[in-house]
């Protein structure tokens, strides 16, 4: 038998496999690839061998000859957020489909380490990299890792002027179609919970925000934006601030998804209900978002769908290097559901409970 032939010690190579079991290194190679142009019998036979033998593919030795490795290296500034476990998912399905193999990292909303693991990332010789950077990274955080010739594409947040590709969703327009619905059931007095001015996200948001009143003449009050990360516990705290204004808002939009939830766990604390004493409206529209009670009316950025165009973004510049840049940005939509409605004065003594 064919296992028996190749049974022995030493290290399994693609030369071995092909001279133990009478085959070109071209044909085992294509064979091992899954390659139509090889018989499927073949293929099976090989695949079984290469299995029972432990055959590890020589990926340096390939990318030698081919100047590709297939790897794509991932840079997450965050994978606490849902939404990015989105943006991963859509990431890694468009680019294995592709023959793509990704590996993460995560700077955790740190520059330093940001630049630490993708350094370490770029030393696998990834053929791309797709980067969500973290707050606060310059034009030449982003440039020095494509030194070396490895494509760059943003995705979610940008650094401005990086000349680099980028796949995300229009901040502006999301936040301003937040602020319309609100003003559209009554409401004058209109918060922003979230955001900070080190991210591309937390400018364009903000910028949203304040165009959105702009369009129905109401007047940008900073002291109504409780500016921050975009987390439960900000999204709580700043809701419980602004309650204890001597003239609360009656509604909020909110940075993210996740800041609304926290904001309607303040709003519950507080003996309020969201939708008929307090309207939020969250962004992303992640999965969650449709479970909580009340459910959430929130802007669907698109999530999938930009993740996909990220993805095919950096398989266009892996192919042509030279291609011009290219910003692929979606518009995102209002999903209304029930944690919005008319305004009407807040029941004092139900803040009192506060």
């Amino acid at each position: 038998m064919d296992e028996e032939r190749i049974a022995g010690g030493g290290k399994v190579t693609l030369q071995r496999l092909a001279l133990e079991l009478g085959l070109s290194t071209a044909t085992v190679s294509l064979a091992l690839r899954d390659s139509p142009v090889v018989a499927e019998e073949t293929r099976a036979r090989v695949q079984t061998i290469a299995r029972v033998r432990g055959y590890v593919a020589n990926r340096g030795a390939a990318s030698l000859r081919t100047a590709r490795t297939n790897i794509i290296g991932v840079g997450l500034h965050d994978i606490i957020n849902p939404s990015f476990t989105e943006l991963l998912a859509a990431l890694e399905e468009a680019l294995s489909s592709a023959g793509k193999t990704i590996l993460l990292g995560v700077g955790q909303e740190d520059v330093a380490r940001q630049t630490r693991i993708l350094g370490t990332l770029a030393e696998y010789r990834p053929d791309a990299f797709i980067v969500s950077p973290a707050a606060g990274t310059g034009i030449d955080d982003l440039r020095a890792l494509a030194t070396s010739g490895i494509a760059v594409v943003q995705v979610t947040r940008e650094v401005e002027g990086s000349g680099f590709d980028f796949a995300g969703s229009d901040d502006v327009t999301g936040v301003s179609c937040a602020v319309s619905h609100l003003v559209e059931l009554g409401h004058r007095r209109i918060a922003m919970i979230g955001g900070f001015d080190a991210a591309s996200t937390g400018r364009g948001r903000l910028a949203g925000y304040q165009a959105g009143l702009a369009a129905h003449g109401l007047t940008y009050d900073p002291t109504l934006w409780a500016a921050g990360r975009g987390t439960r516990e900000h999204g709580r705290l700043a809701v419980e601030g602004l309650l204890r204004r001597d003239d609360p808002p009656t509604a909020a939009v909110c940075f993210n998804d996740l800041c609304a939830f926290g904001a309607l766990m303040g709003i519950q604390a507080a003996g309020l209900e969201a939708g008929a004493d307090f309207s939020i409206v969250g962004y992303d529209d992640i999965g969650e978002a449709a479970l909580w009670h009340p459910a959430l009316t929130t802007v669907c950025t698109r999530i999938p769908e930009y993740g996909i165009l990220a993805a095919e973004l950096a398989l266009a510049r892996i192919a042509d290097p030279h291609r011009p840049v290219e910003r692929a940005v979606l518009e995102p939509y209002l999903v209304v559901r029930a944690s919005t409605g008319p305004m009407r004065p807040l029941n004092l003594s139900a803040r009192s409970k506060a």
